[in-house]
Parts: structure tokens; sequence; C-alpha cells
């Protein structure tokens, strides 16, 4: 049984940026809908909430466990909170907006999270937040965190895996990013998904739109990823001091490249670090976000070749053999991974999504017209 810290002063409450000024009300019960409730006030736009012990149970490669139990052996949920990327950057001519809206919206989550797991200290439960962009060494040739956000927010009940393995949300597709909260309370999760929302092997714009060609059957080639996706990342940066060791007399033209300066500006700002290509985050067709402001902008993808298209025809392929049981050789739908990617398969969730979104976008037009009607009239 944990005891509740000590209140905080008025001077600490009359903070509105500072963690104590969130908080769950006195008399509150602490559960799951509590915890929600909260999250969504300090801003979070989605939130759910997974079972440390089935997260123990699943790790995404048991030769490699990212687990709650691996951090704290006394977590018992961890709380998922999503933040939404703006699809306005999506818009642009380069892909400088969308590094720096990357760096405000990871700020903007942190914070979240960290008022919440304040408040529910104060309230008597141990709780912090993990990182959502920290990267362990020793885990599988440092290409692993502690967890994986993807599969924390799938196991919460937010989304399930597309075809290149980012986290899809009915909601906003794979344009979010996620953090964990890791509390020693035992909340009741959330279940799964058990529908496909990524469209898949029928779909493949994810696949046509990487510059990298990294795009794998629902998994991802990280060493053609990551010079792409992260072009003044850990890797660049080993570049350039590789090359002044080799070359010291080449060290003062080095240090005045573009390399050097992109690396020094992904220090300031994380721009162009991690993040920096959002190809298949613009192009995906899943959630209202798209529908709405990427449809028109993305519709043709310009990076898409005759072999990309017969890449994605031969996944579809074995897909069907896989589906029909005459193939069982499909890593990324093995019967471990499949819980990830939704064990029901696809079930056209993305064209009922957008009829929907169509019925309400001519409602709204029809109200607007009625409306000025009714001004000209008056």
């Amino acid at each position: 049984m944990q005891s509740a810290l000590p209140a905080e002063s008025a001077t600490s409450r009359s903070r509105p940026d500072d963690a104590s000024s969130a908080g769950f009300g006195t008399g509150t019960t602490i559960d799951a809908n509590a915890v929600k409730r909260l999250a969504k006030e300090l801003g979070a736009d989605l939130v759910g909430i997974a079972s440390a012990a089935t997260l123990n149970a699943f790790p995404p490669d048991p030769q490699w466990p990212q687990t709650p139990e691996r951090i704290s052996p006394r977590c018992k949920s961890v709380i998922v909170i999503v933040q939404r990327i703006p699809v306005g950057a999506f818009r642009c001519k380069y892909n400088t907006a969308v590094q720096y809206i990357d760096m405000l919206v990871l700020r903007k989550m942190d914070k979240i999270a960290y008022r919440l797991a304040s408040a529910m200290e104060r309230a008597g439960h141990p709780t912090f937040v993990t990182t959502t962009s920290e990267t362990e060494w020793t885990y599988k040739r440092a290409s692993y965190a502690r967890l994986s956000t993807r599969h924390l927010g799938v196991e919460a009940g937010l989304g399930t895996l597309g075809l290149e393995v980012n986290l899809l949300t009915p909601e906003f597709g794979p344009r979010v990013y996620l953090t964990g909260i890791l509390t020693e309370l035992e909340l009741e999760p959330d279940s799964p998904m058990k529908e496909q929302v990524c469209i898949g092997e029928s779909c493949s714009r994810c696949l046509h739109s990487c510059p990298a060609n990294a795009v794998l059957h629902f998994g991802i080639d990280k060493r053609k990823c990551a010079p792409v996706a992260q072009e003044f990342g850990f890797a660049s940066m080993l570049g350039i001091f590789d090359s002044v060791f080799a070359s010291p007399e080449n060290a003062s033209k080095m240090f005045r490249s573009r390399d050097f300066f992109g690396f020094w500006q992904g220090l300031l700002r994380v721009v162009g670090s991690f993040g920096d290509c959002p190809r298949c985050l613009a192009v995906c067709p899943v959630g209202n976000d798209y529908h709405a402001h990427l449809a028109d902008l993305q519709k043709v993808i310009p990076e898409k070749t005759p072999e990309k298209v017969a890449l994605g025809k031969s996944f579809k392929d074995a897909r069907s053999k896989h589906d029909a049981g005459a193939i069982n050789k499909l890593p990324g739908l093995s019967d471990w991974n499949v819980r990830w990617v939704g064990p029901e398969g696809y079930r056209g969730m993305v064209a009922k999504q957008m009829q929907v979104f169509k019925k309400q976008q001519n409602a709204l037009a029809k109200t607007s017209n009625g409306a000025e009607s009714d001004v000209q009239e008056t």
C-alpha cells in the first residue's frame, strides 16, 4: 500500500506549466478511466493502457526482449499516450518542416507524460516516463530501445503495425509519436485491435514511396532506412570523424561541410538526427487527417517505379498463399508477429472510414451553404 505524497505549496500550485498543476482531484478513484481522462485533459491525442505482464510475455523479439520487467520488475501497467504530427508539415516542399515539428511534438508529449506521472506519484503510485527516442547500445547492434513504443501502442489498443511496421492508428495513421509511462499501479488494460488497420499489400504506398527501398513484407530494413531517416544521425557522425582521422589535412574542409553543419543542427534541435524522411508517413491513406489535408497532394507518388510495383504484387501474392495455408514462411506474419499486425486481417476499415468522412464533409458543406443563404437573405 503506497502513501500519497504531501500536498504542494500554494506557490507551486500557482505555476500553470508545472507538473503540480495537474491532478486527479480530491476523492477521485484512480482507475483506468481516471488516468485516461487526465491524460486527455493534459493534451494527449490518444491514450491506452497495456498490461506489463502481457508485455513481458510477448516481447517483439524474444531474443532481445524489450520488456517492462527489464526496466522495473515492480511495473504493473504501461500508460501509452499518442501525439499526432500536424499534417501541415507534410504539405511542404522540404523535410525540414517535418523535422522541426517532430521536435516540438516530442517536447509536448514528454511534458504531458511527465505531468501525468507526477500526478500519479502525488496520489501514492510510483510512476515514471520512458524515453521515446533512446537506443540501447547492447540491443541488437544498437538498433533497439529498451521498449518498443510501436508495440506498446498495439498492446494498448491504439492501432496495429503497418506494412512498414510503423504503428497505424485509425485516427491519424502513422503520423504520430508515442511514449510509455510505467506505473506500479495495476490498471485495467485495453484490448488490442484484432482487425488490421493497414490496407496492406493491395496498397503498398509506403513501399512505393520509400527512397531507400527499405520496406519489407511487414518489416523494415533498418540499415537501409537509417541513412535516409537519420541523415545526420549517429552513423553520419561516425562517418565525419572517420574521414577526419583518415585524412587530418582535410579536417578544416570537413568541419565546414554540409554534413557537419547538419550534425551540429541535430545536436541543437534534433532536426535531421532522426525522423528525417517523412515519405511513408505522408502517403499513408489511413486517418481522417490524410483524407482532409493530404489526399490531393500525395495522390501521385514520384518515387514509384515498375520494380516497386512488382515487389508489392509479389507481397500480395505471397499473402494470399499464406492466408490460404499454402506457405508459412512470412516472418512479418508469423504466429508470433501477427498479433501486432492484426490477426483478423484487413476488413475495409479505411474504406469505411473514408465514406463516413465524406458524409460528414457533405453535411458540413450543406450547413455552411445554408448559413450563407440565411445571411444573404437578411
